[in-house]
């Protein structure tokens, strides 16, 4: 089980990061791992604020969450000799700042600049391995300094998918519960139980939840840890992914780039709640409350594209059992979608 051993959110809280790696005991240089955005914006201070406080700072540019970018950041890493790495952005830099501290035996740190998905806390990572979205096991940030300030000023697009990354844990617990009971798969309670009340806590705040708006920051980030924590204790990421994420991975593989991952998420929790049986409508009002997309369409994708994914998600990480089962027929798949509204 690996889990954060210092979580700070707050307000202007990325001018810690000294303190932050200090209380952590981390010794040696820092690499940091950033995009070409949120270097400009955040990474650079950062790297300023470690030099100042005596640490001695590297600074990487990725714009690619691939193999190749890993391979880099491992070998900036070692020419440095560095002690830790520190992931600041989005998705792809810390996922790149993850996996690269895994293969140069060192720590890494998690600072998050937009609440887009659970990535920022989990043991998982995101990587493009010959064209296609692959989950790699990695390990879990020792630290993780999420400052609202900069979350809320984040575009709002990615609060909403982080919402929906969040959401899609109700469609993963029925997943899981349905291999423990189909499979005999090995199954948590506990785990299920606070990734669930993470879903239902994003649900039940979806009204409140505004862009622009530091406390809704707050509310998603915290949500976003306890789904990623949720994933270390149960040493998989099967609390918080099942037969949604292989739509929205399917979709990736057949349209890549059209939407955010989360959004996909989404989309694929209402039609996979529908097969489930139960309550889609709830999901899909949620969703909407935090603008996120609820169909296809919001976020140009074709029918034929939606139903292609739906019918060739189950081929996804096939050892994984969901309500996909050996796959749907292309005319259950179209009386889902049609039924759910998401085309």
């Amino acid at each position: 089980m690996e889990l954060p051993r210092l979580v700070v959110v707050g307000s202007g809280v990325a001018s810690e990061v000294a303190d932050v790696c200090r209380d952590l005991k981390l010794k040696g240089g820092a690499l940091i791992v950033t995009g070409p955005t949120t270097g400009a914006l955040v990474g650079g201070e950062i790297s300023q604020r470690m030099e100042d406080r005596g640490f001695e700072t590297s600074l990487m540019i990725t714009k690619f969450s691939k193999l190749e970018e890993v391979e880099r950041a491992e070998r900036l890493a070692s020419e440095m000799n560095a002690g830790f790495l520190i992931g600041v952005g989005g998705g792809r830099s810390i996922d790149v700042a993850k996996l690269a501290s895994v293969r140069a035996g060192v720590h890494f740190v998690s600072i998050p600049t937009a609440a887009s998905h659970d990535g920022i806390c989990s043991a998982q990572a995101s990587l493009t391995i010959d064209g296609e979205t692959t989950s790699v096991s990695a390990q879990a940030p020792l630290g993780i300094i999420a400052d609202t300030a900069i979350i809320s000023k984040a575009p709002e697009r990615l609060l909403a998918a982080g919402c929906g990354d969040i959401i899609s844990n109700y469609t993963a617990i029925r997943d899981w519960k349905l291999a423990h009971r189909h499979r005999g798969e090995e199954y948590s309670e506990y785990t299920s139980a606070l990734s669930e009340m993470t879903a239902r806590m994003i649900v039940e705040t979806a009204p409140d939840l505004k862009p622009g708006l530091e406390e809704s920051a707050r509310i998603v980030v915290k949500a976003l840890i306890s789904s990623g924590v949720a994933m270390s204790i149960a040493g998989s990421s099967r609390p918080a992914s099942g037969s949604e994420h292989k739509f929205a991975h399917a979709v990736n593989r057949i349209a890549p780039g059209k939407a955010l991952h989360g959004e996909l998420c989404g989309l694929g929790t209402i039609v996979m709640m529908y097969l489930h049986g139960g309550d889609w409508k709830m999901i899909r009002d949620a969703l909407r409350e935090v603008g996120a997309p609820t169909s296809a369409t919001e976020i140009g994708l074709d029918e034929e594209v939606v139903i292609e994914a739906l019918t060739s998600a189950h081929n996804i990480r096939p050892e994984r059992y969901t309500i996909l089962g050996s796959g749907l027929t292309r005319e259950a798949a179209t009386a889902a979608a049609k039924k759910t509204k998401i085309i």
